[in-house]
């Protein structure tokens, strides 16, 4: 398993985010039971950050809390069966991994969202981190039944780690 996590904002976050995003990512992989061992990347940024990756690959001129850049198509969420015959574009050669994908998420946004919602900065990444992590896994939130499926294989992510509200 790699987890890469590169913090590229001056603004400081004081948890340990490394230990949130790493249990998180695990138990996502686990809830989803993920068959490889996988590699992901997280990229903590700022609003200015963040804003600018909105603007260029969603044409949304605003800073948001996440974005998510899945490497794998899937034919149904969390489908892993048909990855191996993509194997060229969902697998590290080197390593083995599956390339899930990038997380890039707002420390801005976390501390915003976490005193807006009345719950910690610890459970704001976390529950960024399980968000991100069913996007690389195909799912998405447009239709209210693909958002209420989210928001429950969210919910059950974070509970199995205590990050609750």
């Amino acid at each position: 398993m790699t987890i890469n996590i590169e913090y590229e904002t001056g603004i400081p976050l004081d948890l340990p985010y490394e230990k949130i995003i790493h249990e998180v990512v695990l138990a996502a992989l686990d809830y989803e039971k993920c068959p490889y061992e996988a590699e992901v990347s997280v990229v903590l940024t700022d609003n200015e950050g963040i804003h600018q990756l909105n603007r260029q690959f969603r044409n949304i001129d605003r800073p948001t809390d996440v974005l998510s850049f899945p490497m794998c198509e899937y034919d149904r969420p969390a489908d892993f069966d048909r990855l191996e015959e993509d194997a060229e574009d969902c697998f590290n050669p080197e390593t083995g991994e599956l390339l899930l994908g990038d997380i890039v998420i707002s420390v801005e946004k976390v501390k915003e969202q976490a005193a807006a919602y009345g719950h910690s900065e610890a459970r704001e990444l976390a529950f960024l981190t399980a968000h991100s992590m069913l996007h690389l896994f195909g799912y998405d939130h447009m239709e209210d039944d693909e958002r209420l499926v989210m928001e429950k294989k969210q919910e059950e992510i974070l509970k199995l780690k205590g990050y609750t509200r």
